[in-house]
């Protein structure tokens, strides 16, 4: 049996799979913690728009450590710069902009994602304490993905048949992104696009809580080092 833990991918080489799928000029907004890293790995020649539900549109990277204006942060009251053509706008347009069918893609965090599209990505424990906007984004968005580890730190699976924790979502998950494969959500099932090469689809199978369909070929998921 492959030692997983040896071979999965970090959170950044997961971000920067997701990030070669965003188009030039999308409009894209990343979940608060790990899917905000994804814009670190913006492909070379193309522009992504960012936005942030606390109103900014366009910023940029994070500042220099020293350099923070803490009156420009994301939603994750992390502070950002600015690039040119930025917008602010109060809290309720961005919202209007998420519900109207504006943003391209929205990128997510997951406790769980099932077979259907069905997403569980909050709770009442730590961190953010509600679900927060992601439920407007998850039906607002033209695209969401999810960026995740494959299995949880017990080795349960995220990637399952039925969410069993409280629903952020439902049927609104096209695309996960795993420590181990790139997934996409059609009619019901989970297709599997790419695995690591090093493990087999049995494998993956067993650590996935939903089977698994295969249509033509499965790519070799192949990522830098980062």
């Amino acid at each position: 049996m492959t030692d997983f833990a040896e071979i999965k991918l970090s959170n950044a080489q997961i971000a920067w799979r997701a990030a070669q799928d965003i188009e030039d000029g999308a409009y894209v907004n990343l979940g608060i913690g790990f899917p905000e890293m994804v814009a670190q790995y913006q492909v070379e020649g193309r522009e992504a728009i960012y936005h942030t539900e606390n109103g900014v549109l366009n910023f940029g990277a994070a500042p220099a450590e020293g350099e923070e204006d803490w009156d420009l942060i994301n939603a994750g009251k992390k502070a950002i710069t600015l690039k040119d053509g930025a917008a602010f706008f109060h809290h309720a347009d961005s919202f209007a902009m998420v519900r109207g069918g504006h943003l391209d893609v929205a990128i997510l965090g997951a406790f769980q994602v099932a077979q259907n599209g069905d997403l569980a990505n909050w709770s009442t424990g730590k961190g953010v304490p509600a679900v927060g906007g992601a439920m407007d984004l998850v039906h607002g968005a033209k695209r969401v993905a999810v960026v995740t580890d494959h299995v949880t730190k017990k080795g349960d699976p995220k990637l399952v048949a039925e969410c069993t924790m409280p629903l952020t979502g439902v049927g609104c998950v096209t695309r996960v992104y795993t420590s181990l494969a790139v997934i996409d959500i059609e009619d019901g099932h989970f297709v599997l696009r790419e695995k690591l090469p090093q493990i087999s689809l049995e494998e993956l199978q067993a650590v996935t809580g939903g089977e698994l369909k295969v249509q033509g070929t499965v790519a070799d998921l192949i990522v830098p080092e980062l």
